[in-house]
């Protein structure tokens, strides 16, 4: 495995979309380009999938050292509802392109910090969302939440207004590893939040933990996996730690460079994590994320329909996920737009009665036969394609892959291509084979996290 690790451990994307975003042609792409998408979209698939909406909810007290998300730190809440008014300005700008009332299957609150908000502002909010649309009865709602500030009132209010689903932040219970990247959360403050949301009713609870942090040994990662299991949530994403510093604002210079284990160590506390993980009961669904049975994410695993978008893995697929809030990135399926990078520039735009987009990628015909591929590899491990009826440039991808089947990472039979067991932990770069967009333009800098 070592020598595989060596192989293939070099930069590549997640593909939570393709193209990635890096490869985004912008010179073909316009707001008015967007809106027309958009409103193809719905008309297309509004009344049988429904839509998706993510809204990106920036602000945090305190800045953690190892996210790379787009966020505002700040302990002044007199932000709340300034924000959260440019937010419902800008789903009715949304809303004035739509000749119907959309039909909402899935809603998701990221960040950020969403639980920075009160839950009276949330419900405010929320509430202005929902008097505009039809809720779909097999509606998905879910959000994230700290456990440091998590209220139960929080859990409350949201679980009145729909959400069954939570997913807690905790990355690593030991001490050294939280200090490093200023994410000090004791176990009882996740146990307190996650009890609480089980009372209440929550059917979805999902804990996130990080392996690949400064400091991080097997004896911390085992320790955070065996501390979990007490909790037993229902779903885990088990995460590679992104080491991306060069992205401005992201805070990652808070430890050094030797602090962070070596390749070959990270890919041991996956390998390892991964084991004990189903050894005490979870499932691998696609890459980076674990299930019991029982959850909706593995059935939809069983069933095909597993999904991953800019959210993330998701047990439904919706053609359209419209993106609120600053930075927020939203797709139509033959396009992403992604909103400006600034809260107050977001403000100011949405107050001047534009959709706040600041660049975004239509796809073309190739595209779209590429994301189909890479969606397959990620969410199914497997993906059929004709290289005689597809595009000439895959048969590159078909040598790649011819190696990696050496390498016992694939199988190939015919056109079927199907990652392996022992190629679980290289999908991302068994994905990277059909992204034809990196192959004519290889990158000259670091812009993407290692594979490993």
């Amino acid at each position: 495995m070592n020598s595989l690790i060596d192989k293939y451990n070099i930069p590549g994307p997640r593909y939570t979309s393709y193209p990635t975003v890096p490869y985004w042609d912008e010179t073909s792409f316009s707001p008015e380009l967007w809106k027309q998408s958009v409103i193809r979209t719905f008309k297309e698939s509004n009344a049988e999938e429904g839509i998706s909406i993510y809204i990106h909810l920036p602000f945090c007290e305190a800045l953690c050292t190892f996210c790379a998300c787009h966020k505002r730190i700040t302990k002044q809440h007199s932000v709340e509802i300034p924000y959260l008014e440019s937010v419902l300005k800008e789903w009715q700008l949304y809303l004035n392109l739509f000749n119907e009332k959309p039909k909402l299957k899935e809603l998701h609150l990221g960040g950020g910090t969403p639980t920075f908000f009160s839950p009276q502002n949330l419900k405010t909010l929320l509430e202005g969302i929902f008097e505009t649309v039809e809720i779909a009865q097999d509606q998905e709602f879910s959000f994230e939440g700290h456990p440091n500030n998590t209220t139960r009132e929080h859990l409350q209010t949201l679980y009145d207004l729909g959400f069954r689903r939570v997913s807690f932040g905790v990355q690593d219970y030991d001490l050294k590893v939280q200090k490093a990247i200023n994410r000090i959360q004791p176990f009882e403050n996740v146990q307190r939040v996650t009890e609480w949301a089980r009372e209440i009713g929550y059917r979805g609870i999902s804990h996130d933990l990080v392996f690949g942090l400064p400091h991080q040994s097997w004896e911390a990662m085992e320790y955070t996996i065996r501390k979990t299991m007490e909790l037993k949530p229902d779903r885990l994403a088990f995460y590679s730690y992104a080491h991306v510093p060069w992205v401005k604002g992201v805070g990652q210079r808070g430890f050094d460079e030797n602090d962070l284990p070596s390749g070959e160590e990270k890919r041991r506390l996956y390998e390892d994590g991964k084991k004990l993980l189903e050894e005490l009961g979870y499932i691998e669904v696609g890459m980076d994320h674990f299930s019991l049975e029982h959850d909706d994410l593995y059935q939809s695993l069983i069933q095909k329909k597993l999904h991953r978008n800019f959210m993330g893995y998701t047990s439904s697929k919706t053609q359209l996920m419209v993106g609120l809030g600053m930075s927020a990135i939203s797709d139509s399926w033959y396009a992403f737009a992604q909103n400006v990078k600034t809260v107050e520039e977001y403000q100011k735009i949405v107050e001047e009665g534009q959709i706040p987009v600041v660049k975004g990628h239509i796809l073309n015909d190739e595209d779209l036969t590429v994301r189909r591929h890479i969606l397959n590899l990620m969410c199914q491990l497997e993906t059929t394609f004709d290289i005689n009826n597809s595009f000439p440039e895959l048969e590159n991808a078909f040598d790649m892959l011819k190696e990696m089947e050496n390498d016992d990472l694939v199988e190939i039979n015919g056109h079927h291509i199907q990652i392996t067991e022992k190629g679980r932990a290289f999908t991302r770069n068994v994905a990277m084979v059909f992204d034809l967009r990196m192959m004519r333009n290889k990158p000259e800098t670091r812009i993407f996290s290692m594979t490993i």
